[in-house]
């Protein structure tokens, strides 16, 4: 008769959910304690932001209702992880710590000390792959990670698709808690009193958890997934997925949504669109994996040098939805009171940061952090190197969006803007965009005066457009000459 496995630890991380969770499958075969520890000081100022922590609260509470349904115990702990789970499995005896891998470099650092730890006590950190593939799997023919996109998502469509889902286990062995945890509220995730409530908005919007996850998920395959290719554009519309943030914190893995996409009757231009988008997060990861000053650094050494000009005053305007050009104030006022914008958007509000009001991209990438729930390291800072030109394939600098033309292309009946950004609402479609180019008559029928209902342009384009230029050529010419790089400019 063969010994029962000793009791291991399953550890969870961005991985809240108990479907398709290799680590949860791992742990499973014997006694398991379920852990969530708050380690707030490992991740330092990549520590989850204030819309994070309201989208972990809850999903935290779903994640230990699901648990407790399968016969196991979430244990909630606050502190030092390197720490605490060495302990915690020496408490229980238990040989393994199971855990899904992260790609943040600080993570990845607290991993290293773990397994050490574990190591020297007779024990290991097992970690399972919750990606489609690994960092380490896709590289070019050189045998070198990919930094241009296109030719890593053609590398990953070719290895076809992923494996089926693992579905979650019908009970659990839990093992008794050893110590005594923090409560939900205890961890203090919520915004406190006496703040006004800015996530009052958000239970309209969002359902964290598994099941929240999974119903989104339908909801994006019956109303949105035909469309797609299109309505993704349009941020009036309920075009996209808003997957992002159940894939964020692991409520859904992305093998989950890549087999239920597949397995819908939708035009391949439409199946194979969407895939992509997920593949775009598959490579944003791996350049962090592979760069992992992707969220400090410009990859592109050269932009050390670019003269940003730090302006409190327009940042401020711009983090309200206060620039005076309607798309990029809809979209600033959306991300404040969803702690989500349309990706479309996220681009154009970007650009303006960034091109037209001369602000060090990491200046942007620190306010999503804090205020979107589907606020991922890799995607974030990819992203914004992205727009800013210094990243892996990036959008060249010089190309300057025109939030004007933005707008009235990918917003025509002013859907969005009339949304978040009510004072225009009564502006004919010909005006909203511009306001400040409406006649006087128009401005008056439609209850707006300039400068007291709603800004003028901070900048004017074409202003902002030249002064981006030539921000681009002065670092040009420092660079040729070999200047020291500035990292920051008052």
């Amino acid at each position: 008769m063969s010994a029962s496995p000793s009791p291991a630890i399953l550890w969870f991380r961005n991985d809240l959910r108990l479907a398709d969770n290799p680590a949860l499958h791992a742990a499973s075969e014997g006694e398991v304690l379920p852990v969530y520890v708050l380690d707030d000081a490992a991740a330092g100022r990549w520590a989850a932001g204030g819309a994070g922590r309201w989208w972990l609260h809850y999903s935290l509470e779903a994640l230990a209702a699901a648990l407790k349904e399968k016969g196991a115990e979430l244990l909630l702990l606050r502190g030092e992880a390197a720490t605490l789970i060495p302990q915690l499995a020496q408490k229980i005896g238990a040989s393994a710590v199971h855990a899904c891998s992260l790609i943040a470099p600080w993570a990845r650092e607290r991993d290293a000390a773990i397994a050490k730890a574990m190591e020297q006590a007779g024990g290991e950190l097992v970690l399972h792959n919750p990606f489609l593939t690994t960092p380490e799997a896709i590289r070019t023919g050189q045998g070198k990670p990919y930094s241009v996109y296109t030719p890593f998502a053609n590398a990953v469509m070719k290895l076809g698709d992923p494996p089926p889902a693992i579905p979650a286990p019908k009970r659990l062995d839990g093992v008794k808690p050893p110590v005594k945890g923090e409560t939900l509220a205890q961890l203090g995730l919520l915004p406190s009193k006496p703040v006004p409530d800015w996530a009052a908005a958000f239970n309209e919007m969002w359902e964290p958890g598994e099941a929240g996850a999974h119903r989104q998920l339908d909801r994006f395959l019956e109303d949105a997934l035909a469309d797609y290719p299109a309505g993704r554009n349009r941020p009036g519309e309920d075009g996209s997925s808003r997957l992002s943030p159940h894939l964020h914190w692991g409520e859904v893995s992305p093998r989950q949504v890549w087999h239920a996409v597949r397995q819908r009757k939708a035009p391949a231009t439409a199946t194979d669109t969407y895939l992509k988008e997920i593949v775009w997060r598959e490579f944003s990861h791996s350049i962090l994996w592979h760069q992992p000053e992707l969220p400090d650094k410009p990859l592109h050494a050269e932009y050390g040098h670019f003269p940003y000009r730090r302006d409190p005053k327009a940042q401020k305007a711009w983090q309200q939805g206060r620039t005076g050009y309607p798309i990029v104030d809809a979209g600033m006022r959306q991300l404040w009171q969803h702690g989500w914008m349309h990706n479309r958007v996220r681009m154009i509000v970007a650009s303006v940061f960034i091109k037209h009001l001369l602000q060090p991209w990491q200046d942007g990438e620190a306010w999503f952090w804090d205020t979107l729930v589907d606020a991922d390291l890799g995607n974030n800072s990819f992203n914004w190197q992205w727009v800013a030109g210094c990243g892996a394939d990036a959008s060249p600098f010089f190309r300057v969006f025109n939030p004007v033309l933005q707008g009235e292309k990918f917003d025509a009946d002013g859907a969005y803007v009339r949304t978040f950004v009510p004072e225009l609402a009564k502006l004919p479609d010909r005006w909203l965009h511009r306001p400040w180019e409406a006649p006087a008559d128009v401005l008056r029928g439609a209850g707006v005066t300039l400068g007291r209902d709603y800004p003028e342009p901070i900048i004017d384009h074409a202003t902002g457009r030249a002064r981006a230029l030539e921000a681009l050529a002065t670092m040009k010419a420092q660079a040729a000459k070999g200047m020291p790089a500035e990292a920051e400019r008052g």
